[in-house]
């Protein structure tokens, strides 16, 4: 008599959880990222892409690009995708332009993505911060470019032009999801607003860009819509990714978007005039970032 295998019934909420063989990444290798992990570690040094977990981190320090993050580590906006903690920060730390500055020419980083939390409550919203770190990391490693992913402004424009008058090639901010998504994942921001600052942007003579998550129910339509939009308001370069929930506390994702259908994005991106689109399901808003130039 054959004896029969146990048989395990998954739930249908964990086969719908469970990520898909596609967002699996091979570990870090390669003599330029082993020169850039041993110089952070020997120097403890802090970037984005350590501490957000970026699974494209190997790739892109093996390229010599690296993402930090100014301002502190406390955000006044309490987006629903985000990892990053909400409260009031306490100071600014105007010696970090120049420490940020320090690090990349220690790091010999090629391509620099610097960020930000937002600074709601700063007068200026961090500009000058934004302005000084620019003009430094360009002081202290003049053949390193530079691409700045920027809070929104509130609609402060002379805020807007002090942190993308500094010399960096690329100025990016995300718009992060689709419209009708806004007030649930972006509660604090406004659809129109970020479009504007990404039109005024691109009209003081930077290249800008801005990156889009996808996954969170929004429908191809409405992916059609947010691209057009971005095409309309002079954008250089889209990212669109697949966004993955940071812990149990943050927005669920709805949905696990194909390889298949980020190729059609990137087409339909593409067709509608928008220059460069960088679309698939590891996709990070900095992913490829030396090549947005």
């Amino acid at each position: 008599m054959i004896q029969e295998l146990p048989v395990v019934n998954i739930p249908t909420e964990k086969l719908k959880n469970r990520k898909p063989d596609w967002l699996r990444v091979k570990l870090p290798i390669g003599e330029s990222y082993k020169h850039v992990r041993g110089l952070v570690d020997t120097h403890k040094l802090h970037t984005i892409c350590e501490s957000g977990n970026c699974p494209n981190m190997g790739e892109c320090w093996g390229a010599g690009t690296a993402t930090f993050m100014i301002l502190g580590n406390v955000c006044t906006r309490s987006c629903s995708f985000c990892a990053v903690a909400t409260g009031r920060p306490k100071f600014v730390d105007y010696e970090e332009p120049k420490r940020v500055a320090e690090a990349i020419k220690l790091m010999q980083v090629k391509h620099a993505v610097i960020t930000s939390v937002n600074r709601d409550e700063l007068p200026d919203k961090g500009a000058q911060i934004w302005h000084d770190t620019v003009k430094y990391v360009k002081e202290f490693s003049p053949s390193t470019t530079i691409e700045t992913l920027i809070p929104d402004t509130k609609s402060d424009w002379n805020a807007l032009e002090v942190m993308i008058s500094a010399g960096q090639e690329v100025v990016s901010h995300n718009m992060e999801t689709v419209k009708r998504l806004y007030r649930k994942v972006r509660p604090q921001a406004k659809y129109e607003r970020s479009l504007e600052q990404i039109q005024r942007t691109k009209d003081y003579g930077k290249r800008t860009k801005s990156g889009v998550m996808l996954g969170l129910g929004e429908t191809d339509e409405e992916v059609y819509e947010i691209l057009t939009d971005l095409k309309n308001h002079g954008c250089d370069v889209v990212t669109l990714g697949q966004y993955l929930q940071p812990t149990k506390m943050h927005i669920e994702v709805a949905e696990f978007i194909h390889p298949d259908k980020f190729a059609h994005f990137k087409e339909i991106g593409l067709s509608l005039g928008i220059p460069y689109v960088e679309s698939g399901p590891m996709v990070r808003s900095s992913y490829h970032a030396e090549r947005h130039i």
